[in-house]
This record gives structure tokens, C-alpha cells and sequence, in this order.
């Protein structure tokens, strides 16, 4: 479990310091000359990215609150466990924030249908990256895993 939370820490390590960033840089936008010409759709897609991008540091950062709030009281199968469900969650709310973040700058700069062409793309490579990508090398790993039919049950137990 030691391990297991280490590796969790070195991770959101990680995706915490990219999604502290985005927070940040969406939170100066309305600060800027231009948003007063965003439309009704883009004031609403940034506000929605801003939510998003507060949800998905909260989930990223709740393992350390976590940790910092059940230290020393033997609990570390379960902060491991909730480290990771909170960690997934962050993950794929971050996914959506990155790609609708892509969404709102083509949207701006270029128009509405390049907004959502690279937002829709973007969620795909993110999802693709993060999530089939890992399932794929998963079961490629439990494939080569299995038994020999021919000397199952032969061996030692």
C-alpha cells in the first residue's frame, strides 16, 4: 500500500500543477479587453470551463486533504483506494476541461464549427490517451498472463 500510495502522490503531482495552471489562466480571461465581445455561447462555455476546471483541481487535490486528515490512523488501503477513485474522476473532468478549453479558443478565434471540431477531437485523443490506450495494454498483459490449458493444474498449488 506504501508503494501503491507513493506512486498515486507522484502522479497527481503532476496533473496538479497542469490543472492549477488552466485554473488560473481561465480565471484572468474575463479580465481581458476582448471578453466583453464574447457571444452568449462563449460567456456560457467559459463559465461552464471554469466550474470544470475548479471541480477537476478539487478532485486532483482531495487525496492530499485526505491523507492530511487520516494520517497515522492505519487506514491506508482505503486512502489508496479513495486516492484512486478521486484521482480517475479529477482525470476525466480534467479531459473534458482540456478539450473544451481547445473548444472555446477556436471558437473565438476562428468560429463556431472549428470550436467544436477540436474540442470533440481533443476529447477523443484524451480519451484515447488516457483511457483505451491503458485498457488495451491491460489485456495485452493479462493475455500473455494466462495459464497453459496443457499444464494447468500440474504444478504446485
Amino acid at each position: 500500500m506504501d508503494r501503491n500510495w507513493d506512486e498515486l502522490l507522484q502522479e497527481l503531482r503532476v496533473t496538479q500543477t497542469g490543472a492549477q495552471i488552466l485554473t488560473g489562466f481561465l480565471l484572468t480571461i474575463p479580465f481581458q479587453q476582448r471578453f466583453g465581445d464574447l457571444d452568449a455561447y462563449q460567456q456560457d462555455l467559459y463559465l461552464v470551463l471554469v466550474l470544470l476546471a475548479i471541480l477537476a483541481t478539487a478532485l486532483i487535490v482531495a487525496p492530499v486533504s485526505l491523507h492530511r486528515v487520516l494520517f497515522r490512523r492505519r487506514m491506508k488501503p482505503q486512502l489508496v483506494d479513495a486516492g484512486n477513485v478521486l484521482a480517475r474522476l479529477g482525470l476525466a473532468v480534467l479531459a473534458v476541461t482540456l478539450a473544451g478549453s481547445a473548444s472555446f479558443v477556436f471558437d473565438v478565434v476562428l468560429d463556431r464549427v472549428a470550436g467544436v471540431v477540436v474540442g470533440v477531437s481533443g476529447l477523443v485523443v484524451l480519451a484515447v490517451c488516457w483511457w483505451v490506450l491503458p485498457q488495451l495494454l491491460a489485456r495485452r498483459a493479462q493475455g500473455r498472463r494466462r495459464p497453459d490449458p496443457r499444464t494447468a493444474g500440474t504444478g504446485p498449488s
